[in-house]
């Protein structure tokens, strides 16, 4: 048995919460990955795994022994990384994760100018607006916006932007234009699922925050579609500043009520806390942030 494999077999398991799931992500027969953790039990002599019920769940045992596993894992892993000279040459592959829109507009400009300057370094972009785990999704460097949690992580920030209310100047010349939050009342409005407000728009003027439930006309999951239909003049909208940057220059897109936008939001490119870190994320932290922060600007 390669202890090593089990190991990580179990790791994936836990981690996807079955052994089918596990067997997808690795590429591996669902017999072979029960297998793998039923030789791993036999071996130590203790079960580690709870199969009933729809989802796995550990044994008292079987938790110390994931915990354990992960440490040994991640060990061998830095210990390859090591052997490999990612610490004495930019070399090797990036896993970065980036908020959908902003990746499109930002993010890929820079990782392809990135890749011309290293030509030992590949990079696996993900873009996404799922908020993923650094650890758990083996993500090198991802891109937030917004408010970030204390964690381990190392945030370096590349700008702020602001969630605004927008409308095509066609709407506003046909519906009025909202000089405050309750004008929302009289509009239909275009809510982006996205958006933790949901149907309630938080606002902010002086210190004193408010709030409005609006009346949603179309409802989307994405920003661009939102942004889309606000151009063709459905209804009022809000999203974050940076997807219509170039359409409020270009005059297809006005933002009102801008004496109320609640605080900036940071930018931020974050990484793991680590002992040593690669120099193909260093490489690519020198490169990106500084050519980052001149797309993105003091404010959007």
């Amino acid at each position: 048995m390669d202890r090593l494999e089990a190991m990580s077999v179990l790791l994936e398991a836990v981690d996807s919460g079955s052994l089918s799931a596990a067997g997808r992500r690795l590429g591996m027969p669902l017999a072979t990955v029960s297998r793998k953790i039923s030789d791993l039990e036999a071996h130590l002599k203790i079960r580690l795994l709870l199969r009933g019920g729809r989802k796995l769940l550990l044994t008292d045992a079987g938790r110390g022994y994931v915990a354990a596993c992960k440490r040994i894992v991640e060990d061998v892993v830095e210990a390859e990384r090591v052997a490999a000279g990612e610490y004495r040459a930019p070399t090797g592959e990036l896993v970065i994760s980036t908020p959908l829109v902003f990746g499109r507009l930002h993010v890929v400009p820079v990782v392809t100018e990135f890749l011309k300057a290293y030509p030992d370094i590949q990079i696996r972009l993900q873009l996404t607006d799922r908020v993923v785990n650094l650890l758990e999704d083996h993500i090198d460097l991802a891109l937030r916006i917004g408010a970030l949690p204390d964690s381990s992580l190392i945030a370096t920030r590349v700008g702020t932007a602001h969630l605004v209310v927008f409308a095509s100047p066609a709407y506003l010349a046909e519906r009025g234009t909202p000089l405050t939050p309750d004008d929302l009342l009289a509009h239909d409005c275009i809510a982006f699922d996205a958006l933790s407000s949901g149907d309630r728009w938080d606002f902010e003027r002086n210190g004193v925050a408010s709030s409005v439930l609006i009346r949603p006309r179309l409802r989307a999951n994405t920003a661009e579609a939102v942004i889309e239909a606000a151009a063709a003049g459905l209804s009022i909208a809000r999203t974050m500043s940076y997807p219509i940057a170039r359409a409020v220059a270009a005059g297809t897109l006005r933002i009102v009520l801008q004496d109320y936008e609640r605080p900036a939001v940071p930018i931020s490119l974050m990484y793991p806390s680590q002992r040593l870190l690669p120099l193909k994320l260093r490489a690519f932290l020198d490169f990106a942030t500084p050519r980052l922060r001149e797309r993105v600007g003091p404010d959007f």
